[in-house]
């Protein structure tokens, strides 16, 4: 990826890079001295799956491993097209796996591991947390962080994306041309996959209340939101892309008893993101299955804004505060 900027290691904090079963990471661990064991995260950069990487974030490892006080694992899991899915959530699992599996010989306490992702990195956290509860024999994760996360592929026309549909770094038309290079298909798809006919009858009626836009506060369409009805369905569009539905990319859609199972969670949303609606959606999916959410809502965020968070003149407060609301709710876990 190319970067406007070279982040340097805090020099309170040591960091090493290391392969988890077989997965790149880069472990911070704080040099001051502590009495018993740390809390540990593992971070899932964003990117789309096709961008980002380790170096890319150290700046935000390192602002949260030092203020947090806390071992931090940065996943640099492969990218696409040379890694295509699904190998990038499953990288962040291994790499989860082996953690859990070996916190304490990283003075981490097992039973104190949280997982954090923005963007996409979100995504691969909400998919890593419910696979997880597939799995008894580790220790449980204390929680998950999810920033600016997309989880559903149903529908891109919900408030967030027609209101925020021009905005940078992520449009609405954006958001359908990043998924479709992701999975390695044609821009010709993009029409139909805005106007849903990639959603087969059956499935929206199933689960298209999940992702309704009735579910979406009414203080967030008043920005002259109009409900924009849903193209026929087209088989031919949904047997080329049956993934976009599939739990391990729409986790909004994952049965009521994996999502009781899900640690305490933290969300973040922007107003000025086509992705704040589905993290509205899904901090309410969590609260109706019993999972207890904390949630900040950046007023002036936008997304991507936590990579401009240590950018000297061009420092955007809204990144700042979403670092340090995240380092409060893991200093207060």
């Amino acid at each position: 990826m190319i970067s406007f900027r070279n982040p340097k290691l805090d020099p309170s904090l040591f960091a090493k890079d290391l392969l988890f079963d077989g997965v790149p990471v880069r472990v911070y661990q704080p040099k001051a001295p502590f009495a018993g064991r740390r809390k540990g995260m593992l971070l899932f950069h964003g990117g789309a799956g096709m961008a980002g990487s380790i170096d890319f974030y150290q700046d935000v490892s390192n602002k949260i491993a030092k203020d947090a006080d806390i071992v931090l694992v940065s996943v640099g899991y492969g990218l696409a097209p040379e890694h295509p899915y699904p190998s990038q959530y499953k990288q962040c699992l291994t790499a989860t796996v082996h953690f859990l599996k070996n916190a304490e010989v990283y003075g981490v306490d097992p039973s104190q591991v949280v997982i954090c992702g923005d963007s996409a990195g979100g995504n691969f956290c909400t998919v890593v947390a419910q696979k997880l509860t597939e799995r008894p024999d580790l220790p449980k994760l204390r929680a998950q962080l999810l920033v600016y996360a997309g989880v559903q592929a149903m529908d891109f026309n919900l408030p967030s994306y027609v209101q925020n549909t021009g905005m940078p770094f992520l449009s609405q038309e954006n958001t359908v041309i990043f998924g479709l290079w992701f999975f390695g298909q044609d821009l010709s798809l993009k029409d139909d996959l805005l106007k849903g006919s990639h959603v087969p009858d059956d499935f929206r009626m199933k689960y298209g209340k999940l992702a309704s836009a009735d579910n979406i506060p009414e203080k967030f369409k008043g920005q002259g939101y109009r409900p924009v009805p849903h193209g026929p369905y087209k088989p031919e569009v949904y047997k080329q892309l049956p993934e976009l539905l599939q739990v391990t990319f729409s986790s909004l859609f994952a049965e009521d008893h994996v999502i009781e199972q899900l640690p305490e969670t933290f969300i973040v949303s922007c107003e000025y993101d086509v992705l704040r609606d589905d993290s509205l959606l899904y901090k309410k999916r969590l609260e109706d299955c019993g999972v207890k959410v904390s949630w900040f809502h950046s007023e002036q965020g936008f997304h991507g804004v936590i990579n401009l968070s240590d950018m000297g003149l061009f420092t955007f407060p809204a990144g700042v505060e979403i670092l340090d609301r995240i380092v409060d709710f893991v200093r207060g876990l």
